[in-house]
């Protein structure tokens, strides 16, 4: 088993261009320690006679097809905006310079 401690996190921390202060370490350390606590739990389930899955849906198709249909007009698409003008949507401006 992986041993989480300090020079791991520094190891992991230069890696990612990270610094963390002592109180940081110490929960990054639990928090990576519980997740390899996880991850060895899961390894225990019995998988054996499971089928191997692409995706979690792949036994259905829950897409639709994808066909050409009718699309809203400019004006039906405008028409329940509170703010606008002919061709846009109006919102209120939250860049500041």
């Amino acid at each position: 088993m992986i041993q989480i401690d300090d020079a791991l996190i520094d190891k992991l921390a230069n890696l990612a261009k990270l610094r963390f202060n002592d109180d940081e370490k110490d929960q990054l350390k639990d928090d990576l320690q519980n997740m390899l606590n996880f991850i060895n739990q899961v390894n225990e389930v019995d998988t054996e006679g499971v089928e191997p899955l692409i995706h979690i849906n792949m036994r259905y198709n829950n897409f639709r097809e994808d066909v050409p249909k009718h699309l809203n007009t400019k004006a039906e698409t405008l028409s329940n905006a509170p703010a606008k003008n002919e061709d846009f949507f109006l919102v209120p401006k939250v860049i500041k310079k």
